[in-house]
């Protein structure tokens, strides 16, 4: 019997069959460590195989269909482990805050790196915007200039109050989304805008630290009234890069790959060679600073700058 995982709470999964059905299904012992390295071998998105037990009502996953393309970070927990957000997407949204939480561009460098790197279209959505006093729309119109201009569509919006909501929702009909970003930044309150019936739980901010509080605990996929289906996931404090090659990295930043062709050696890594074009494109200012700041702590292993100022590149 096949179905698409809805849920998963860690030890057991919700499947949904092809007739509606759910069925509350775990994996075997031996499933967790068949070359997958990953803390969750099964994610939500993935259509598998499973088996009913006997004289029960739950089931045990035996197969895992191959993916058509996956969101991927580096655990928390387990450095050299990673955790898959979900899998078998067919667009991104990144909820994106200037401010009550601040959303660092290190953050939105390394989520659309892994998105390019599975073939994931990601839309941005600036959310908010009915909270922002002047400094901050200056603030959200130089990122949106950025990433329109590598060629990411971006949406201002605010779920609150139902702005721009139905252009988000255009790009949902019939379509399997996933919606991420930072706790806080608005994503069930999105969803709820977009798809009411949902009411899912949502929280205030913290006044003192600026930061959301998880209200999402696991990763769960529900149908959409209008056609297709929505994932909504926890908020995501950081995004630790995972499974790439050095000179694979900087063909995930579509600008880069556009003047690498230019560069004196063509294995430039864009960082100490003569002549390199992506650098002569930085000074040219064809290459946003904070897009190489984030190519660079990538390439270099570091973790990303929690705490960086998101536009202290401009400096």
């Amino acid at each position: 019997m096949n179905g698409v995982v809805v849920k998963s709470t860690g030890s057991w999964y919700s499947v949904r069959t092809e007739n509606g059905e759910i069925h509350k299904c775990r994996i075997r012992g031996k499933f967790r460590i068949d070359g997958i390295k990953s803390t969750n071998p099964v994610s939500v998105g993935d259509i598998v195989g499973f088996e009913l037990e006997p004289q029960k009502e739950t089931g045990v996953i035996k197969h895992i269909h191959e993916r058509t393309n996956y969101i991927v970070r580096k655990s928390v927990n387990l450095s050299k482990r990673t955790h898959i957000i979900a899998s078998n997407i067919d667009r991104a949204f990144l909820v994106i805050t200037i401010d009550n939480p601040p959303t660092t561009t290190s953050f939105i460098d390394r989520f659309l790196v892994s998105a390019e790197a599975y073939h994931i279209p990601v839309t941005l959505l600036f959310n908010k915007i009915d909270t922002y006093d002047e400094e901050a729309h200056d603030l959200k119109d130089e990122l949106i200039d950025i990433y329109e201009n590598i060629g990411y569509e971006c949406i201002e919006i605010s779920a609150k109050e139902g702005i721009h909501v139905d252009d988000v929702k255009e790009l949902m009909i019939d379509k399997v989304t996933l919606f991420s970003g930072h706790s806080g930044v608005g994503k069930s309150t999105l969803v709820n805008t977009i798809e009411p019936a949902l009411n899912l739980k949502t929280l205030e901010i913290s006044e003192q630290h600026k930061q959301g509080q998880h209200t999402t605990t696991f990763a769960e996929m529900h149908p959409l009234s209008f056609g297709g289906y929505i994932i909504d996931t926890p908020g995501i404090k950081g995004f630790g890069i995972v499974d790439f090659e050095e000179d694979e990295i900087s063909g995930y930043f579509p600008e880069f790959f556009e003047l690498k062709q230019e560069c004196k050696f063509h294995n430039c890594k864009h960082i100490d060679e003569p002549k390199c074009a992506v650098k002569m494109g930085l000074e040219k200012d064809r290459i946003a600073p904070s897009r190489y700041f984030s190519y660079v702590q990538i390439m270099r292993g570091e973790e990303e700058h929690f705490r960086q100022d998101i536009y202290s590149q401009k400096k």
